[in-house]
């Protein structure tokens, strides 16, 4: 590290630098709280498409308790068609949003199948959807999350680094200016002295 001049051009420069960093740390502070929201909300709705998953399970279990003697393949029943998924900005991170999403059923035979076949299917439809929301959601809140860390690292820069140094070495400058200017009186104190003590 550079050694410190102590001088008034260092002392302003200094004073410009608190200044500058002053007008950072509100801007990430808001930055940080708008993850914090963000991150929140999409907890909250992870863990209520847990819950809706649960549930479609549930329902599963109870409506369709002949499923286990189903001849076909479960899986073969949708299909997905296509999906699309959009960047979405906040505060300038990218988050990965559903933008569409189209399941498909597959043809089956209607009389030469079963008669619950419609509602598994589209309950199959809902989980799949759920699914896929769901790993969105989880990839969302890893990118919150990383954001939110690198914000709170660049706060605590500003806030607890930064700043607290930039003022110290303002108040080792200002000190030195002080003792200077005090010695510099001193010295012509004594300088007058000398002369008024010289025979003329």
């Amino acid at each position: 590290m550079a050694r410190l001049a102590l001088n008034k051009s260092t002392l302003n420069k200094e004073g410009r630098k608190v200044k500058a960093y002053q007008k950072f740390v509100p801007a990430l502070d808001l930055k940080r709280k708008q993850l914090l929201a963000a991150r929140s909300a999409t907890e909250l709705l992870l863990k209520q498409q847990q819950k809706q998953l649960l549930e479609i399970e549930q329902q599963v279990k109870s409506q369709l308790t002949m499923l286990p003697n189903f001849q076909g393949r479960v899986d073969q029943l949708i299909k997905i068609q296509s999906i699309e998924i959009e960047q979405v900005n906040l505060v300038g991170i990218r988050l990965p949003e559903l933008k569409s999403l189209d399941i498909v059923q597959e043809p089956y035979s209607c009389l030469a199948s079963e008669h619950w076949l419609d509602h598994l299917t589209a309950l199959l439809k809902q989980q799949v959807t759920l699914e896929i929301e769901q790993q969105l959601i989880n990839k969302r809140l890893e990118c919150l999350n990383h954001g939110l860390q690198k914000t709170t690292q660049r706060l605590n820069l500003f806030d607890k680094v930064l700043i607290p140094q930039a003022r110290q070495n303002i108040r080792k400058i200002q000190i030195s200016l002080a003792d200077a200017e005090r010695a510099g009186v001193v010295r012509a104190k004594i300088a007058k002295r000398k002369r008024m003590d010289l025979p003329l």
